[in-house]
């Protein structure tokens, strides 16, 4: 089997880099990234990960940073994390200052030689590990993904027109932006829980793709703006990204177009969902003025519906209110799922528009995962 690497920073990923100098020389400065021994452990005792320390270390050996202030906080740094069952298949230090132009120097390979064009490496499903966007860039040129210890991807874009060619794509190489060591280890445990779904019948054509660990961004387009609005409150209040296309046959009606696109989003969830390992499974009730509505679900594996809700009008928007129930029923059969609606008020627009809420935090409850009791949430052993 090909081995897979962690190509882990050191300096803003494994220990807080000093703000001042950016050296670490001294004991006094030596300060560990918060929660990285729990999850660097977690990783090396559960996964196959090979540990390489890619790390500069500017004008290390030179007057301005002399070998003798490095290496006892760095010896230090390395014995407690052993001491945590935290070791390195593999360490490589550059001493090069950036001016320098190395090959050696991240985001060049020259220090990784050992692992490119080599068959015993999958360097393809490996990542590196780090806070800068040159630990992204040196993803891209070893043919890997980068994990990003930074909030977001703003630092991969670029700040200026001059500024493009080193940012140029690095955002495609970045599976993952958190500075939550935590997330790491789930999103290394549990994989990306992602899916794409393409369903097209002589009525409709519909593509739907999500990511359940996202942050709610949507892009949704179904020709029906009630129903687009509809369909965003599950991707803005569920933390889900989301993308649904839909060509329907409007010029009949609104029916396909919905029925359809609760069958292709209720397969996507089922595919991201995996072995549903570690999940809450169940998941919500929540007030909009008038009006209570109440959604509980289940991804027990099989569907079932119930509805208490009835409107007086015959449309909201232009979404026929008879559809809202046919959504759900088609929704809950292609996930597997059991849902329970329920919804009380008088305005009609906040009854149906506080159900997809309820449903979205509902789905945001039920699919969080806790790796660290990483079973299946079921006494039958199987969902």
């Amino acid at each position: 089997m090909k081995k897979k690497v962690l190509f882990i920073d050191r300096d803003g990923t494994l220990v807080i880099e000093p703000p001042i100098d950016y050296q670490l020389d001294s004991l006094e400065k030596l300060e560990f990234y918060p929660k990285v021994m729990r999850n660097l452990g977690f990783i090396r005792s559960k996964l196959d990960f090979d540990f390489v320390m890619v790390t500069n270390q500017d004008g290390l050996g030179t007057v301005s940073f002399p070998e003798e202030t490095f290496w006892p906080a760095h010896n230090l740094m390395m014995k407690t994390l052993e001491g945590e069952g935290i070791t390195f298949d593999d360490i490589c230090i550059d001493r090069s200052m950036p001016d320098d132009n190395a090959p050696t120097r991240k985001p060049r390979t020259g220090m990784l030689t050992k692992y490119l064009d080599n068959p015993d490496y999958d360097l393809s499903h490996s990542f590196v590990i780090g806070d800068r966007s040159t630990d992204v860039e040196l993803a891209k040129n070893l043919g890997c993904r980068a994990i990003l210890l930074q909030d977001d991807t703003a630092s991969l874009k670029p700040v200026s027109e001059g500024d493009g060619a080193a940012c140029d794509g690095l955002e495609d190489y970045c599976a993952l932006s958190t500075k939550d060591w935590d997330k790491v280890a789930e999103f290394l445990f549990a994989g990306e829980r992602t899916a794409e779904v393409r369903r097209a019948t002589k009525e409709t054509d519909i593509y739907v793709s999500l990511n359940l660990d996202g942050d709610g961004h949507c892009d949704i387009a179904t020709g029906l703006g009630f129903f687009d609005h509809m369909l965003e409150q599950i991707g803005k209040h569920g933390g889900i990204d989301l993308t649904i296309r839909v060509k329907g046959d409007l010029e009949v009606d609104e029916h396909h177009t919905i029925e359809d696109t609760a069958l292709a989003l209720g397969e996507c969830l089922y595919q991201a969902l995996g072995s549903k390992r570690g999940i809450e499974r169940y998941g919500y009730a929540l007030p909009m003025d008038d009006c209570l509505c109440q959604v509980c679900l289940d991804f027990g594996g099989r569907p079932w519906l119930v509805w208490d809700a009835e409107f007086k009008r015959e449309k909201v928007g232009d979404m026929p209110t008879e559809m809202f129930l046919h959504f759900f029923k088609s929704l809950s059969d292609a996930a597997r799922m059991n849902l329970n609606v329920k919804a009380e008020g008088q305005n009609e627009h906040h009854k149906i528009e506080g159900i997809f809420k309820a449903l979205a935090r509902a789905l945001k409850m039920a699919v969080k995962r806790d790796i660290y009791h990483f079973e299946l949430p079921s006494s039958k052993g199987v969902l």
